[in-house]
């Protein structure tokens, strides 16, 4: 099996009223860790992921999948979003059915799967994204990160191989995105690749095994986290600022509180231990 569960190669991709949103991108997404897509707003990170399970088909270029490039015929895109599942940032959008329940088993149900199996993958994504409470509610009655979570649900209950979420702390005091965040990291253990596009230089430094850095419809960076936030030249060009955990420890290093050579924090607790070991 491949180690690239998602592939771009020289993707472009222009809308109708002229935006050339994607310009021969190319990037591998590594299978099974947590990938970041960071990038400013317009970047080409939304149209990407409309290109990963087929909503979109490229003007040049290809998308494959498990290694193969992607078709699209009917059949062949069920399969592919059956395996490669989007959240989407406006839950309102993706939210249609009348209840909570009817809402996540809609889509294992046009799988064609017996009611059993179906009450069965409901109840497991409800009790993975903690909304069991929610099961009989309103969907136009749950608060904006209900609503987000019902959408994960939504795909979890597809049992993807994939699960992508576009800027999905959006709008969600501290609170709820720290609680999102752990909940993908729970579905990254359970063997999901899950990918997430963000333009908070923190959230992809602390979060992700692998970060691209997105630009002009191109992918002008990539690697791991401390790679990619140590590199001053392509954060400049980025158009981004450091995470202030870097800032901190390019201050530490610079006034000889630690050595130059000590492992980059990747969150609080890491430079709390840095600095009392010190």
């Amino acid at each position: 099996m491949a180690d690239y569960i998602l592939e771009a190669n020289n993707l472009s991709y222009t809308y109708p009223d002229g935006t050339q949103a994607l310009k021969e991108l190319c990037l591998k997404i590594p299978r099974g860790q947590k990938t970041a897509i960071l990038g400013s707003n317009g970047a080409g990170k939304s149209t990407l992921f409309l290109h990963l399970n087929g909503i979109l088909k490229p003007k040049s270029g290809t998308v494959k999948f498990n290694g193969k490039d992607v078709a699209y015929g009917r059949k062949s895109l069920l399969e592919l979003r059956k395996n490669v599942g989007i959240v989407f940032q406006d839950p309102d959008s993706q939210l249609f059915s009348a209840s909570v329940y009817q809402e996540i088993s809609f889509g294992p149900l046009n799988l064609g799967l017996a009611e059993k199996t179906v009450r069965g993958r409901v109840e497991q994504a409800m009790t993975a994204t903690g909304i069991n409470e929610l099961k009989d509610k309103p969907t136009h009655m749950l608060s904006y990160g209900q609503k987000k979570r019902v959408t994960i649900a939504d795909i979890l209950a597809m049992e993807p191989q994939v699960l992508i979420c576009d800027e999905p702390t959006a709008w969600l005091d501290p609170k709820h995105a720290k609680q999102t965040l752990q909940l993908f990291d729970e579905i990254s253990q359970n063997g999901t690749t899950v990918i997430l596009s963000t333009h908070d230089v923190d959230l992809a430094y602390s979060w992700a095994d692998y970060v691209f850095i997105v630009s002009d419809g191109r992918v002008i960076g990539e690697g791991t986290p401390d790679k990619v936030f140590s590199d001053d030249n392509l954060i400049r060009i980025a158009d981004l600022e450091k995470p202030w955990l870097v800032d901190v420890y390019d201050l530490l290093v610079k006034k000889g509180f630690l050595a130059v050579n000590t492992d980059l924090p990747r969150n609080k607790e890491d430079l709390y231990n840095l600095m009392l070991k010190k």
